[in-house]
Order: C-alpha cells, then structure tokens, then sequence
C-alpha cells in the first residue's frame, strides 16, 4: 500500500469558503499572523483560553492511529466518543466545513492525504487557532520525519505521542516554535542511542 506524504493534499481551499470567519482568504490564516501572535491577542482580549479535550489521528479507513485525551474520561466513554467522531467526519464530504458540533463540544479536523487530525474544543473556542495548532503538529512530524506519510506514524507511534506531549500541556498550546520540540526530541533520540552502546559495551 502507498502512504503519500501528509502534505499532498494540503487543507481544501473551498472548505475555508464555507465559514464566514475564514470567507475570502486565498490562505487559512494571514501570513502575517502567526500563531503565537494569535494566542497573545487572545489573551490581551481577556478571553478565556480552553484547553483541548481530545487529539485524535484517524485514517481513512477508520483506524485510530493517535489517541491524547487531556480530560478525564472512562475507556467506554472515550471509545464511544472516537467511534461517532469519527463517523462524522469521515462522512462529510471535502467541500463542507471543518468545525462541526458534537453534543456539547465543537470537533475541528483537518485532512492531510490519508490522515485525519481531529480535535475536540469546548463551544466558545477559536476554530482557526485550534486548525493552526493542527497545522504546527504536522509541520513539526514533517521536519522530525521527513516527508512524513502515514506509515512514519505507524511505526513510530512513540514519537508522535513525544512530539504532540512538547508542544501541548494539559491541552493548552505551550511551544509555537517548529525549533524547540525538535531540540528536545532529538536530545531524547540521542540519550537512547548512548545508552543502548552502553548496553551493548557491558
């Protein structure tokens, strides 16, 4: 089976035309708006900043490939939710929007070829933010894999998890920069290999 990369197929322009905060933009956000620029205006607006409840990577075949859940959930609780999550969204077709309601919580996804990025968010939160903080979790997987495809995430479950845990912390956004996370990954990568030589010197 062929894993294309993630960045193949970059996010429909026509599903952005659908809402009307994003109505008009060639982009899904200004260029000169970043994301951290994003988070601070929202917090010099006084707004409270939610945190993200779930983060769920979701073939198109339906297989969980990634599963964070930053709320406390029981398993049947948390299957439930993955299985009708994503049933909607594997249902909905490319030109319909990306936010959509599930009971009472928004769910904000974003298809990268063969792969789904889905996130739940409370109702008042803001959905460009949040598809932003999607799109740095999948340019930090690209860097650290290199042209990252599915396959990558398959067998390299651990540093998905790794890479997702540097850049959010209890749901909240606590690292925008591509930089970082990749410092402390390849850190981590790095005191592995040494210790498996030590391992193989004894």
């Amino acid at each position: 089976m062929h894993y294309p990369s993630l960045f193949h197929l970059p996010f429909h322009p026509r599903a952005q035309s659908s809402y009307p905060a994003a109505k008009g933009n060639s982009t899904l956000l200004c260029n000169s708006i970043t994301l951290s620029a994003l988070i601070i205006k929202q917090k010099r607006n006084k707004k409270k900043t939610m945190p993200i409840n779930y983060v769920l990577l979701v073939s198109r075949q339906g297989k969980t490939r990634l599963a964070k859940w930053f709320t406390t959930m029981g398993p049947k609780e948390k299957s439930k939710i993955v299985k009708d999550v994503t049933q909607l969204v594997l249902s909905r077709r490319t030109k319909m929007c990306n936010f959509l309601e599930y009971k009472d919580t928004k769910v904000i996804y974003r298809r990268y070829a063969s792969l789904f990025f889905i996130t739940g968010v409370d109702p008042q939160d803001n959905e460009l933010i949040t598809l932003e903080i999607i799109h740095r979790y999948v340019e930090v997987l690209d860097r650290y894999f290199g042209n990252v495809c599915e396959l990558d995430l398959i067998f390299n479950f651990h540093r998905a998890y790794f890479i997702l845990d540097e850049l959010l912390i209890a749901g909240e956004m606590q690292e925008s920069s591509k930089v970082k996370p990749l410092q402390v990954i390849h850190e981590q990568d790095a005191a592995e290999v040494e210790e498996a030589n030590e391992e193989k010197n004894k």
